[in-house]
């Protein structure tokens, strides 16, 4: 979107493509192909721009390899043709990255900034979840995943920030890190790219991130979620912002959890340094809408709420069914969970799945392509667990058991078969 923005014609392929991405696309006029045909070279692009998916044997990229024609990554793209010129707010961490990049760049929009932005996922506030500006900001989601199969180096290395947000720091993405120690590495060479005249926005409260500043840092840091930097203090009539003690104003909002009172708090600083006052960052995220598939509800039938969010790590999962609880107290939760990121098929998390999963009251697991026994990973949950290969089958059983008043949770990062349209319909035409 941001390339057709700058005047290019762009068109896109993928193996697999799903809402809310497919439709955006679609919306703004790129062509989507479906499939990696080698004929596709006959469009006679000025460059392909490979995503991090393609692997060698992949026969669009191996085509492309054997005429010689020009690649490049889209990290490598975006900073030789775009973020060179402007102030880059990047947004780094295991969790909360989307969330917290959508709430930055409302803020800088509320405060007339015009930034241009790349979030991974949908900001309600914006309806796009890319854009190009004449402004001088452009907020980016900072991910540590690596760049593209011709270059291992984090994406987040590439896009010379100029203010950092490190929201928290976890093992994830095993299929490409051994171990937080190897995640911890990156995050250092980011932290090795950013000015002496920058910021870094740290999780106060966060262990590994203390380790990476600790190897090196050459850029000034301010502190969220822990004593001295920048707080919230709950109140009656909302979440009191202070920094370094003094009262900044009260954030009073209906987005879900503490994990998201984090973000704010992070994306406040961060705009600060960016020339926005906290006053005007709290006014601003009063009226932010929180990001599409974050929690995000799908819709209600016969007193029965269905949402959709994200979550595919223990600690989101975790983190999310406590903001729901919060919010509906004693109302039952069906957590919906669809185990699909590549750490989740190694069964890296299979021993934490259960105890992240305890607060809701009934757990429905889709086990399709699990390379691990989920029964066994399961197991401490009891008579709670409804384990099912089928996703026909699924949408079965969770209909048959919700009852008006109930909550049900789909967690995933993927599209989970079109689930939630799956569910309302049946929800519909149920007899009660």
């Amino acid at each position: 979107m941001i390339a057709r923005a700058a005047g290019h014609t762009v068109t896109g392929c993928d193996a697999n493509v799903y809402p809310p991405m497919s439709t955006q696309l679609e919306a703004q006029g790129i062509r989507l192909i479906e499939g990696y045909d080698p004929k596709q070279v006959d469009l006679k692009p000025d460059a392909f721009v490979i995503g991090n998916v393609v692997s060698r044997g992949n026969p669009l990229m191996e085509e492309i390899l054997n005429r010689g024609l020009p690649f490049t990554s889209g990290p490598q793209w975006l900073a030789e043709n775009l973020l060179r010129q402007k102030w880059v707010l990047a947004v780094a961490g295991t969790h909360g990255k989307t969330t917290t990049s959508g709430m930055l760049a409302w803020i800088l929009e509320h405060a007339g900034l015009e930034p241009g932005f790349l979030v991974g996922g949908v900001p309600r506030n914006f309806g796009v979840s890319a854009r190009l500006s004449s402004g001088a900001f452009f907020v980016i989601e900072a991910d540590e995943y690596d760049t593209a199969f011709f270059d291992k180096r984090s994406k987040f290395v590439h896009y010379r920030a100029r203010t950092a947000i490190l929201n928290n720091l976890e093992f994830d993405h095993a299929d490409i890190f051994p171990d937080l120690e190897a995640i911890e590495t990156q995050f250092h060479h980011f932290v090795r790219t950013l000015p002496g005249e920058g910021l870094i926005v740290v999780n106060g409260r966060d262990q590994a991130l203390a380790r990476v500043l600790a190897r090196g840092c050459w850029t000034p840091h301010e502190t969220f979620g822990g004593r001295g930097g920048w707080e919230a203090v709950h109140r009656g009539d909302g979440v009191e912002v202070r920094f370094t003690g003094a009262p900044q104003g009260v954030l009073r909002w209906d987005v879900l959890g503490e994990h998201n009172i984090m973000n704010a708090l992070a994306a406040i600083a961060a705009a600060r340094h960016a020339g926005v006052p906290a006053k005007s960052a709290i006014e601003a995220l009063g009226r932010f809408q929180n990001v599409k598939r974050r929690m995000e509800v799908r819709g209600s039938v016969n007193g029965i709420t269905v949402y959709d969010d994200f979550a595919h790590h223990p600690t989101a999962i975790r983190t999310t069914i406590s903001g729901l609880r919060g919010q509906v107290n004693g109302e039952r939760i069906l957590a919906v969970l669809e185990p699909r990121s590549n750490t989740m098929k190694l069964g890296v998390w299979k021993d934490d799945l259960a105890a992240s999963l305890a607060g809701a009251d009934l757990v429905f697991c889709f086990t399709s392509n699990l390379g691990w026994d989920a029964a066994s990973a399961l197991g401490p949950l009891g008579e709670k667990v409804v384990l099912v290969d089928d996703l026909h089958d699924l949408v079965s059983r969770i209909v048959c058991t919700a009852r008006p008043g109930d909550h049900v949770l789909v967690m995933s990062n993927g599209g989970f078969g079109g689930i939630h349209e799956k569910l309302l319909l049946a929800l519909g035409r149920r007899v009660t």
